[in-house]
C-alpha cells in the first residue's frame, strides 16, 4: 500500500520501520530530521509538509498529544487536503474529546478514521509485538488490519466508534501507572525493613505478579533504570491527566488518578522530566529517606 507515516518519536520510528519491511511504500514527515534520515537510508520517501503525507491509501500517524495533533492535522489544513478516501490510522494515545471531534470531521471531509493506540514500549514496537487496539467502521477497519498485523501480536477490536479505542488506552495507562506507584510505595516499605527492592521484586514478579508489565517494570524500578527513557516521564502525567479529564466527562470519580498527577508533578518538580515514566516508584522512597541508588542511605 502506499502508506502516509506522521510523528517519529521512539514509537513511530519502530512502527514505521516495520511498514517498510512488510513491503508498503512510506511517505513520511517529521519536525525533527535525524528521525527522517534514519527511516529513509530504510527505503522511506520523506516529505516536506504533513499535508504530501496524506495523499496516499492510508495515514499513520503517531504524533506526541492533542496539541501536536491539532497542529500538524488541524490546524496546518493538511486534513483538509487529503485525499477522498484516504484511510487515517490515528495510533497516538489522545483525549476521548478530541477522538470525538476527530470522528466528524473525518467524515465532514470524505475520510475514513480508525483509531489504533498501542500498548508496548518502543522494544515491543521494534519487535512488532506490539497490542494493538482498534475502532472504527468495519470497512475501513478490515480494509487495514492486514497492515496492522505486521505490527503487532494481537489486535483488539473495541468497536464502531474510534474513541472506544482511546478510552480503552487511556483506562490501560491508567493501570500501569497505578501499578508503577504500588510497586514503588511496596517497595519503600520493605526497604524500611532492611530488605532490597530487587530480592522483594524477584518475589513478587515471579509468583503472584508474574506478569508481563510487572516484570519489566519491576525489573527497572529494582535497578533504578529510569534512563534513556522508554516512555517519558511526561507523557505518563499527560495519559493520566486525561484519564482525569475523561472520568470527570462522564462523572467517574478517580481519586488514585489525582494521587498519580501530584506525585508525577512530584518527578518533575526533582528534575526528572526527561526518565522513564517507571520513575513515579521513587517518589514513595524519597518521602521515606531511603536513596534508591544505595536502598540503606538516607537521602540527603
Amino acid at each position: 500500500m502506499q502508506l502516509g507515516f506522521l510523528g517519529l518519536g521512539h514509537m513511530g520510528l519502530a512502527i514505521a520501520s516495520n511498514l517498510l519491511a512488510a513491503g508498503h511504500h512510506v511517505r513520511a514527515w517529521n519536525r525533527s530530521q535525524e528521525p527522517l534520515a534514519r527511516l529513509q537510508a530504510k527505503g522511506a520517501e520523506i516529505v516536506k509538509e504533513p499535508v504530501d503525507a496524506l495523499q496516499g491509501d492510508a495515514l499513520f500517524s503517531m504524533l506526541a498529544n492533542d496539541d501536536a495533533v491539532r497542529s500538524v492535522l488541524i490546524d496546518s489544513g493538511a486534513l483538509a487536503q487529503a485525499r477522498k478516501g484516504l484511510i487515517h490510522v490515528n495510533m497516538a494515545t489522545i483525549s476521548v474529546a478530541l477522538a470525538e471531534e476527530l470522528a466528524v470531521l473525518h467524515d465532514r471531509l470524505g475520510l475514513a478514521y480508525v483509531a489504533a493506540p498501542v500498548f508496548g514500549r518502543p522494544e515491543a514496537a521494534a519487535s512488532a509485538k506490539l497490542h494493538i487496539v482498534v475502532a472504527g467502521a468495519p470497512s475501513p477497519v478490515a480494509s487495514i488490519e492486514p497492515v496492522l498485523a505486521a505490527l503487532g501480536q494481537k489486535i483488539w477490536p473495541v468497536g464502531s466508534e474510534p474513541k472506544a479505542a482511546n478510552i480503552v488506552k487511556i483506562a490501560g495507562n491508567f493501570m500501569i501507572a497505578s501499578m508503577i506507584e504500588t510497586i514503588g510505595e511496596a517497595a519503600a516499605l520493605v526497604q524500611g525493613h532492611g530488605v532490597t527492592a530487587a530480592d522483594f521484586l524477584d518475589v513478587m514478579t515471579n509468583s503472584l505478579f508474574a506478569a508481563p508489565a510487572y516484570k519489566t517494570y519491576g525489573d527497572l524500578i529494582a535497578r533504578a533504570q529510569f534512563e534513556p527513557a522508554g516512555f517519558k516521564l511526561t507523557l505518563g502525567l499527560k495519559d493520566v491527566r486525561l484519564a482525569l479529564a475523561a472520568g470527570e466527562a462522564a462523572h467517574v470519580p478517580l481519586p488514585l488518578g489525582s494521587l498519580l498527577r501530584d506525585n508525577f508533578l512530584d518527578c518533575i518538580a526533582h528534575g526528572e522530566s526527561d526518565k522513564d515514566w517507571s520513575a513515579l516508584a521513587g517518589v514513595a522512597a524519597r518521602r521515606a529517606g531511603l536513596d534508591e541508588r544505595d536502598e540503606k542511605r538516607p537521602i540527603a
